[in-house]
């Protein structure tokens, strides 16, 4: 049935030095996949790009390298597809499906590990956005780990990407205010205009970001939700207030570098203040993800909640995509359409 279609897939090709360039990938052309005892058949159309990949394109060593991409073996990310085939009880042909899949037009899948994804909760396309790794980070980084309450100022870094975006705007609905840190005057009025945010600071544009922060929060700084690290980290870090809750989620400045980075040690400043500083990876709260799922779909539904996606069309097109997200070109979720639903 699928026998006219052409297959492709893209592999690391070489563990990139610093940022990646296109020669760090690879596509070739593949067989279509045979469909196995309860496999089923995907064809891929939504492939999202996310930061922390880049991690896993380092050289791994041994113990570690179960998070590590293998050279010339497909790269994986988020991904919503649609089944074109099944031998499985549990999904029908036309189910659209999310999982971590590799990046190939077509492949064939065990059933484990799929999730279905409703259609009637928002567009499909933000099982891997608002609904998804980004959306769920968002979620319980601001209401699990930063314990933000009504009153709270909340500076969030990364703003307006995936994941800041939606956090800002979780901090809007529970009554913050809320200071968002981006690199671009279009990604600052989105910022203010689009989210309703209290106030966005261009940090590409700005000499003293410290000075920058102590004037947009003169009552210092309660909750900060931290997508980047790096200097940005140090200049919010210096407005905490007493009992602060300083939330990592992630840290995009640091991850093309060769070498650790020496920062502010933060020790003495935790002590002083009695802040908390705690990293999280999303996959802690697992078990609370529907329950996060449906909140975040009712706040959109509401319009409490907006999300804004980044589409690069094509499959060829993934790995410029991924390339596009170190010089913060994305507001909202990078992701690449790769086909059309079959309908």
């Amino acid at each position: 049935m699928h026998s006219t279609q052409q297959n492709q897939q893209i592999v690391l090709a070489a563990h990139p030095k610093g940022t990646p360039t296109p020669d760090t990938f690879k596509i070739k052309a593949i067989d279509m996949p045979e469909l196995g005892a309860n496999e089923v058949l995907l064809k891929s159309i939504y492939v999202s790009v996310d930061p922390g990949m880049r991690g896993f394109m380092d050289k791994g060593d041994d113990d570690a390298a179960g998070n590590k991409y293998e050279l010339n073996k497909p790269i994986t990310s988020r991904t919503v597809a649609q089944v074109v085939a099944s031998n499985s009880a549990d999904f029908a042909v036309g189910d659209i499906v999310h999982g971590r899949f590799a990046w190939q037009k077509f492949q064939s899948v065990s059933p484990d590990g799929l999730e279905k994804v409703d259609p009637s909760l928002a567009p499909i396309s933000t099982a891997v956005s608002m609904l998804g790794v980004p959306g769920l980070s968002a979620y319980f980084g601001m209401l699990k780990v930063a314990n933000i309450k009504a009153g709270d100022t909340v500076v969030v870094s990364g703003a307006a990407g995936s994941v800041g975006s939606i956090a800002a705007q979780i901090a809007k609905i529970h009554g913050c205010r809320v200071v968002g840190i981006a690199g671009s005057a279009k990604k600052i009025t989105y910022l203010e205009s689009d989210l309703g945010l209290d106030k966005g600071i261009n940090y590409k544009t700005t000499d003293d970001m410290t000075a920058a922060i102590a004037d947009a929060c003169p009552d210092g700084v309660d909750v900060f939700f931290d997508n980047v690290g790096g200097e940005l980290f140090d200049a919010v870090f210096a407005n905490i207030n007493p009992h602060a809750r300083i939330t990592i989620c992630g840290q995009i400045a640091d991850y093309n570098n060769d070498t650790v980075t020496q920062g502010p040690r933060p020790m003495h400043t935790l002590i002083k203040k009695s802040a908390r500083m705690e990293g999280f990876v999303v996959f802690n709260y697992a078990d609370e993800f529907d329950a996060a799922k449906k909140q975040l779909a009712k706040w959109y539904n509401e319009d409490k909640l907006k999300y804004k996606e980044t589409l690069t069309e094509g499959f060829a097109n993934i790995p410029e995509a991924f390339i596009g997200l170190f010089s913060g070109e994305n507001i909202g979720k990078q992701m690449v359409k790769v086909a059309d639903l079959d309908s």
